[in-house]
């Protein structure tokens, strides 16, 4: 259905001061904070993990030597979903509006709504990290304390779930110190940048900035700070639903992933028959992850 006159009564009379509601700042591309942007030309793209060795075995004089296998382990597969949105408006309202360009207006509107789809979809693989409905190729969720590897199971999540603080933080910087491979060899990850949301915020700037222990009549070294343990420092991602969860994205390549496979496209024809003119905005992209290591959480207390 056509924007009518109807719907824009107060701009088609004289009288109106001013015109609000389409001009609010947006927050815009929060996810580049978080994933891996790559560009696609197919319908979906696949990335496969591949096992490596165990540890050497000791050969003894004479014998022979031990031989390994290597495989693959699991396939993560990101399928494109295309992203539109349209309106059009009647050649009667065009022409009787009194106040400004109203095509401009709303295709402003449009971009907006674009952009805010987009934040909320990548944002949804943290905020699905934790449900069992959405596995990535291992069968497993984002975040787990069971990722099945050829060497037994595997977190990326506190054992015990908390809220964040110095001491979680702490511990799940040490958790990631301890990942390894599909076949169990020691792994040097480490977290590079706090995720959190709007509502953890103070929380953050207190342990990441504070040079002394946070909370606490010691004066003891803020050891997180003083040893630069999260490089890039933390940023909030306003699209997170969980007000008490907090991620850390480490430098484990192949973690969080967004492909593109179309860019944003805008259109506007007129149709012949009535008139009305449609505008149109559409794109293709994936959000994902690939190899969980990429990435550790807690969902609060």
């Amino acid at each position: 259905m056509a924007i009518s006159r109807q719907q824009l009564a107060k701009e088609l009379e004289p009288g109106l001061n001013a015109l609000f509601g389409l001009e609010y700042q947006n927050y815009e591309n929060q996810h580049v904070e978080i994933f891996d942007i790559e560009t696609s030309d197919r319908a979906f793209e696949e990335e496969v993990m591949l096992s490596g060795f165990a540890n050497a075995a000791v050969k003894s004089e004479g014998a022979a030597v031990t031989f390994d296998t290597a495989n693959e382990t699991f396939t993560s597969r990101y399928t494109h979903e295309t992203v539109a949105l349209a309106f059009a408006i009647t050649e009667e309202a065009i022409e009787d509006n009194l106040y400004d360009k109203i095509s401009t207006r709303y295709t402003k509107a449009l971009a907006r709504s674009m952009a805010n789809t987009k934040q909320i979809k990548a944002a949804n693989v943290l905020n699905n990290g934790f449900s069992s409905s959405f596995p990535g190729g291992d069968g497993k969720e984002l975040f787990a304390t069971d990722h099945p590897t050829q060497s037994g199971d595997a977190k990326n999540e506190l054992s015990t779930s908390a809220d964040l603080s110095e001491t979680s933080l702490e511990q799940a910087l040490i958790d990631i110190a301890a990942f390894t491979d599909e076949r169990g060899l020691k792994i040097a990850a480490r977290g590079l940048k706090l995720i959190i949301p709007s509502e953890l915020q103070f929380t953050a700037e207190r342990i990441m900035k504070s040079a002394n222990r946070v909370g606490t009549a010691d004066n003891d070294l803020n050891a997180i700070a003083s040893k630069g343990m999260i490089p890039q420092g933390y940023v909030v991602n306003n699209f997170l639903t969980d007000t008490d969860a907090f991620f850390i994205k480490t430098d484990v390549p192949n973690g969080l992933k967004m492909f593109e496979r179309a860019p944003i496209k805008t259109a506007m024809e007129g149709d012949f028959d009535t008139g009305n003119v449609r505008y149109k905005a559409r794109e293709r992209y994936s959000f994902g992850f690939s190899d969980w290591r990429g990435m550790f959480g807690s969902p609060g207390a």
